[in-house]
């Protein structure tokens, strides 16, 4: 008799992929995660006019050096201080103009509370991502997913973009 149940090991929590998740860019269009399998990738909550803008240099600077092999998004939100009351021709002019981003900016959004997207529900709820919760705390908030799409870890605003938590998974 054939059963579903066939020497598996016990469930573990379900999850989601990240890269079925849609989300667009800064300039309307689609952001297909998926054409960054094999990639890191690094979300972060980004806003103009916050202590942690300066961060955006460092974000580059990382693109610059690991773009073979890491994807940086760029997530503006307002929900933290009103941070980033812009439109997203601002965000976009106020990146480029002031550090010179290239890598991928998306769609300004919320990343918690009731209309979180659900990108963010991905990367803050375990049931979704399989690996842990968490919560976003202030703009700059860093989630690492690895080249398989898997959760790697977060890191809270005070974490340098170019700090060896996050580098050394890129090495």
């Amino acid at each position: 008799m054939f059963s579903i149940f066939s020497n598996s090991k016990a469930q573990t929590t379900p999850k989601s992929s990240i890269y079925d998740i849609k989300i667009n860019g800064l300039n309307g269009s689609e952001i297909d995660l998926s054409t960054f399998k094999g990639k890191h990738i690094l979300f972060v909550n980004v806003a103009s006019k916050c202590g942690f803008t300066g961060q955006y240099e460092d974000l580059q600077k990382l693109y610059n050096t690991y773009q073979d092999k890491l994807m940086v998004i760029g997530v503006p939100c307002n929900q933290f201080g009103n941070q980033e009351p812009g439109t997203e021709k601002d965000i976009q002019t106020f990146c480029k103009l002031n550090y010179g981003v290239t890598f991928l900016m998306t769609e300004k959004i919320e990343v918690k509370g009731k209309n979180q997207h659900p990108l963010y529900q991905w990367l803050t709820k375990k049931v979704k991502n399989g690996k842990t919760d968490s919560s976003v705390k202030w703009n700059f908030q860093k989630y690492l997913i690895d080249t398989q799409g898997n959760l790697v870890n977060y890191y809270f605003s005070s974490t340098k973009p170019l700090s060896d938590k996050i580098t050394k998974h890129l090495k």
